[in-house]
């Protein structure tokens, strides 16, 4: 969800069905998931040529199933790679893993950033895939290896607890997901993500030097270190504009969003808040902010 990077809406043809090319031994497909979290869909990769790996097969859509088994035909699917726990990356894994046999492969399983505080719902729990168990948790750094491709764990923590993006060794090539996306700035809602783990992570990604990302929705990342120092940025600018309407008066996030977000799909506002409340959780952590208990929706205060 983002209203700050409209102008790559154009450059992505969604191609529901077909394998497209995107990269030497690469192809992607894209799910018929369209929606204003999912952009046109949910995207699937295919890594290898006879011997393939699987990166976040989507949601459990019988449509998509069949593309990907039209897709994989004549080739050894060896493992099923899923960077985070949410209904529109996982699930398909385990109806391709008892058609394949492959292995599937995550940091772990769905988990919070953090406890609940008292009182306090998750709002994407009916988003998460609770019964994602992988055959292999992989370890940030660990790899997994096919025939002519080896796949790299990078931790990255933020959006969810669990979130892991796939470096595909010697090409400069990183799976992010949903953590770094052309198309919109990544959903950090607590209690699932942690806006604090989401900036550790971007940091992390910057002290690499790849060439691409291929994201969980919509077109290519091609100036990664330079997207990532904007994303930066933009967060920061957000940060900032959180303070500055606590410094004008403002207690409520719904108050904030209204503000921040002016321009911004009303649709959207709900997750906005979200993303304020980590910002605010952020804050507080860091002296920034003081609130009346836990940062909630309401009651944000500024300290003396």
């Amino acid at each position: 969800m983002s209203d700050d990077l409209p102008k790559f809406e154009l450059q992505f043809q969604p191609a529901y069905g077909e394998a497209i090319e995107v990269a030497p031994g690469i192809r992607r497909l894209t799910v018929n998931n369209p929606s204003p979290f999912t952009f046109y869909g949910t995207n699937s990769y295919i890594v290898g040529d006879r011997s393939v790996c699987v990166i976040d097969p989507g949601p459990d859509d019988e449509a998509h199933f069949q593309a990907l088994m039209q897709a994989l035909e004549g080739r050894e699917v060896t493992h099923i790679a899923v960077s985070h726990t949410h209904k529109d990356h996982s699930p398909l894994a385990r109806r391709l893993k008892a058609a394949t046999g492959a292995l599937i492969v995550a940091e772990g399983p769905h988990r919070p950033a953090r406890v609940l505080h008292d009182g306090e719902t998750n709002p994407f729990a009916e988003s998460s895939d609770m019964d994602f168990v992988p055959d292999i948790a992989l370890a940030d750094g660990g790899v997994i290896e096919g025939d002519g491709w080896a796949l790299s764990g990078i931790a990255t923590p933020g959006h969810t607890a669990n979130h892991m993006a796939f470096a595909l060794e010697g090409t400069g090539v990183v799976f992010s997901a949903d953590h770094v996306m052309a198309w919109a700035t990544s959903i950090v809602a607590p209690p699932d993500g942690a806006m604090a783990d989401f900036m550790a992570s971007l940091e992390r990604l910057l002290q690499r030097d790849d060439r691409l990302y291929l994201p969980g929705h919509g077109g290519p990342v091609t100036s990664p270190a330079a997207f990532c120092r904007g994303l930066r940025t933009h967060r920061r600018m957000r940060e900032r504009a959180i303070l500055e309407r606590i410094k004008a008066g403002d207690r409520r996030i719904a108050d904030m969003v209204k503000a921040i977000y002016r321009d911004t799909d009303p649709r959207l506002h709900g997750a906005a808040a979200l993303s304020v409340l980590a910002h605010l959780e952020d804050l507080t952590e860091r002296g920034l902010v003081a609130t009346d208990g836990p940062a909630r929706l309401s009651g944000i205060y500024v300290p003396s």
